[in-house]
């Protein structure tokens, strides 16, 4: 965790909120959000994009990071908004409270931690008809993932020229993702399918274009 820490410390002096293959799936967590959200949670909000829009359908966002510099970036960026509350902490020993929560949300973070242990974690802190939703990267397997890819690239390269108007990252963003991504690990489609088939029925995984996956579970109501 220390390494993590350290890499998004530094991911963070470079950051921005240019579109990403995270941002273009904003729209369809968004979309997914319960219509009454008192209270809304982000694990791994980064410098709080997603935590922004979020604070505009839930009354109150809480949102967590474990870089300091991620979380002195995104309060910097979110001072006209009363309603989000950024908090440094670790995942996996924040203590997750019972039931609090209408709405849980979690962006590219869970391939660091297991992602059992967390969808256990983030299932207790939900409401009962709370929802939670998961956007991360999977371990491509098989001709499937290598014909998805072919598709992936030139799609990839087209709307990153629309949205940025360039292709590349400058060389010291590319630089600070090459070293955290040396020790990134993930887990397979098949993977991900069963955890949540353990922990969360009837959970709707969902492979997207972008090389990432969402789950999206609404835990049962009384």
């Amino acid at each position: 965790m220390a390494e993590i820490q350290a890499d998004f410390d530094r991911i963070a002096l470079f950051s921005n909120d240019e579109w990403n293959h995270n941002s273009h799936y904003h729209a369809f967590l968004l979309k997914h959000v319960p219509t009454r959200c008192i209270e809304a949670l982000e694990i791994g909000c980064g410098t709080g994009a997603f935590a922004r829009l979020l604070a505009q359908r839930a009354e109150q966002v809480l949102a967590l990071d474990l870089a300091p510099q991620m979380i002195r970036v995104a309060r910097d960026r979110t001072k006209h908004l009363a309603n989000i509350e950024f908090q440094v902490a670790d995942a996996m020993t924040w203590q997750f409270p019972a039931e609090r929560f209408d709405c849980i949300v979690s962006i590219a973070t869970l391939h660091h931690l297991p992602l059992g242990e967390m969808l256990g974690k983030m299932k207790r802190s939900l409401t009962p008809n709370g929802v939670l939703l998961v956007l991360d990267l999977f371990r491509g397997e098989g001709l499937s993932n290598v014909l998805a890819s072919m598709l992936a690239m030139p799609a990839a390269a087209t709307l990153t020229l629309i949205k940025r108007g360039r292709l590349r990252e400058p060389a010291k963003v590319r630089a600070a993702w090459a070293a955290h991504g040396r020790h990134d690990s993930y887990l397979s489609l098949s993977e991900i399918r069963g955890t949540c088939d353990s922990i969360l029925p009837g959970a709707v995984v969902t492979r997207h274009l972008l090389w990432r996956y969402s789950i999206v579970w609404r835990k049962p109501g009384l």
